[in-house]
């Protein structure tokens, strides 16, 4: 009989000013992997610093000055095949941790067990504000690899974060789910949206405006009939150990902000007029952060029927999905939106 070997199982996570977040994150992730491996791009908020702070942690550096998620995860996944193998690969963002249920589940066994090149995929948990309740899309991601040393093909931002060969076997797990932090605090996922849909602009500019705004206000669009109550066994394991699972630093100015302002200062406020960025008043927060943009620059652009619009698609997200949804986004799209 063939004696199984129990995998190195190496975390990998990118990270660009995640303080708020990273000590809890480290804190669960080193319950699970052998190894952690943070690609850190320019954080200058003490990340870099707590990230060190922890034994498991090998820090390597994303040289990047731009969002290219393929690229750094090239990063990650080289840095972790330095590690003998067999090798289980998880990818996960410093917002998400495994469900603590992982200890003691046969689930986590199966997962030891399975056959290099398969994709191991997970429910993503979104947790929100008031951490007992949440919304789960019914999605299932590939946050997990057993590496067989083949090549990833990623995309420009939110593409695979791990190898996803066309032939894999793949391993849908029911009980262990990853919790996502990033609805926890409302404003920070607010500011980071905002510039997604800036990055969209710049560098995507055949995406129609409707399209853009669809994509990252669909948090607007789950109704609270649709919530569910956070399940005890999801922290209880990482609680048993001293980790704080629910608490939330808010900053109320966030990096992105920073990145937004710069943006406006070199594009003008206009190049934005269809993006719903303009509920900050720019100017004033443009002082708060030492980043002063010209008035002409940060003025909210839009004119009446832009600011129709976007009251239109904000009113009617909660049906985007729906065929009646798609059926009123498509005079829009012939009035250029």
């Amino acid at each position: 009989m063939a004696v199984v070997v129990r995998p190195t199982i190496v975390c990998m996570t990118p990270i660009r000013n995640e303080s708020w977040i990273l000590k809890r994150f480290l804190s669960c992730a080193s319950m699970w992997a052998d190894h952690i491996i943070i690609a850190d791009q320019a954080s200058d908020d003490g990340s870099r610093e707590i990230a060190l702070s922890f034994g498991k942690v090998t820090l390597v550096e994303n040289p990047s000055s731009v969002l290219n998620e393929s690229a750094r995860q090239r990063v990650l996944i080289n840095a972790a095949r330095q590690i003998a193998s067999p090798r289980l690969l998880v990818a996960l963002d410093a917002d998400e941790v495994l469900t603590a249920n992982f200890i003691g589940s046969p689930e986590w066994d199966t997962v030891l067990r399975t056959v290099p090149g398969t994709i191991i995929q997970f429910e993503w948990i979104n947790l929100l504000p008031d951490m007992h309740r949440c919304w789960r899309p019914g999605v299932h991601f590939a946050w997990a690899f057993m590496d067989d040393g083949s090549e990833h093909r990623g995309d420009l931002i939110h593409g695979n974060r791990l190898p996803v060969p066309a032939t894999a076997a793949r391993l849908l797990l029911r009980d262990i789910c990853v919790l996502h932090y990033q609805y926890t605090d409302w404003d920070r996922m607010a500011s980071k949206h905002r510039w997604y849909q800036c990055w969209e602009r710049l560098n995507r500019p055949w995406r129609r405006p409707s399209d853009i705004y669809r994509q990252y206000h669909h948090m607007y669009g789950v109704r609270p009939s649709e919530y569910q109550e956070v399940r005890r066994e999801w922290f209880t394991g990482y609680r048993d150990r001293g980790i704080d699972m629910t608490s939330t630093v808010r900053d109320g100015v966030y990096w992105w902000d920073r990145e937004v302002l710069a943006m406006l200062e070199e594009h003008g406020a206009e190049v934005f007029r269809r993006e719903d960025i303009w509920n900050v008043d720019w100017m004033e927060l443009g002082h708060k952060v030492g980043r002063d943009v010209p008035g002409v620059k940060a003025r909210d652009p839009r004119r009446m029927p832009d600011r129709l619009v976007h009251g239109w698609l904000r009113r009617t997200q909660p049906f985007a999905n729906t065929r009646v949804g798609r059926a009123m986004d498509k005079p829009l799209r012939l009035l250029g939106w």
